[in-house]
């Protein structure tokens, strides 16, 4: 039977069509994506998802990702720190005002076991969903002298106390610098930062990075900033390659070299309480945040020795 890359080269020829490379440059990445080998991490790595700036794939994503490591048979737990819910929403867990939430985790009500939920889509993905309640949690726990620590401390009891071995927990955080992204930063040990391919968008990575400076000093300084992604990236235009290019000039070591791309598909897969991976598996949106899933996993050992280095400096 002919491939579809030997059909996509009957149709188009040798001509220079670039729908034609396009299709046929996608065929191939997905293809090369369903025969590869996701390496797990040697120990659970907790990852937050965060910018303060909001419309920058910062949900997206963490949801996203969460289900490429999940489809990958890497197990995954993902947390939703958002009181918007739109992770939950993602990943089709229920989170109505009311029900058992990480609202109740914060507050201590209920543990991660009794409110976690497990995605449809995906048996090894887990989520902790979040309402509109949570929005209300910063004024509750403001004087609690643990107040920084919550999230953390739910973690650690429940990854300690659990019969199944996580590979990655994963937090999508609110787009803002408040109590419920210090819980965040608290409770994880790396950082990952979407990047919209925007001059925007850098600036306010500055101050982003300001606010993790100030959470290592005073609250976590094991934290670190392990990874950052160029979403929204669109490779006619010469400001999103200008953009990718100034964020990997100062940040070489942790710029992954997956973009993800503005396509429809990303966009249109919550509406249906579903992630893109499962929504348009073979479509380019699919196919970069798996590319995304596999080089953050590669990158597990470097990660978590540059963790354990700066235990031992603290």
């Amino acid at each position: 039977m002919e491939s579809a890359t030997e059909t996509i080269k009957r149709i188009f020829g040798e001509s220079s069509s670039p729908l034609g490379a396009e299709i046929a440059a996608e065929t191939t990445r997905f293809r090369a994506v369903q025969k590869a080998v996701c390496p797990k991490p040697a120990r659970t790595r907790l990852i937050a998802v965060a910018n303060q700036k909001g419309g920058v794939g910062k949900t997206t994503t963490a949801v996203n990702l969460s289900a490429a490591l999940a489809q990958f048979k890497s197990r995954v737990l993902l947390i939703d720190m958002d009181p918007q819910g739109n992770a939950s929403t993602a990943l089709g867990a229920p989170h109505a005002s009311g029900q058992p939430s990480v609202y109740d985790v914060i507050e201590g009500r209920k543990t991660i076991a009794e409110v976690k939920r497990t995605c449809p889509d995906f048996d090894m993905l887990d989520v902790v969903p979040a309402s509109i309640d949570l929005s209300g949690a910063e004024l509750e726990v403001a004087d609690l002298p643990n107040r920084n620590v919550l999230l953390k401390n739910a973690v650690d009891e429940f990854l300690s106390t659990s019969e199944e071995h996580y590979d990655y927990v994963i937090i999508d955080c609110p787009p803002s610098l408040g109590l419920l992204v210090i819980n965040s930063m608290c409770a994880v040990n790396e950082m990952l930062i979407p990047i919209q391919a925007e001059y925007y968008a850098l600036e306010g990575l500055g101050q982003l990075i300001n606010t993790i400076g100030l959470v290592q000093s005073h609250f976590n300084p094991s934290l670190l900033v392990s990874t950052m992604l160029i979403t929204m990236f669109d490779k006619r235009t010469l400001l999103s390659r200008e953009v990718r290019d100034e964020v990997k000039k100062h940040y070489p070591s942790i710029v992954l070299n997956t973009t993800i791309p503005r396509t429809v598909k990303i966009s249109e897969a919550p509406s249906f309480n579903q992630s893109v991976i499962a929504y348009d598996p073979k479509g380019m949106g699919a196919i970069s945040y798996c590319e995304a899933a596999l080089e953050i996993a590669e990158r597990s050992q470097t990660v978590l020795q540059a963790i354990d280095a700066r235990r031992n400096e603290n």
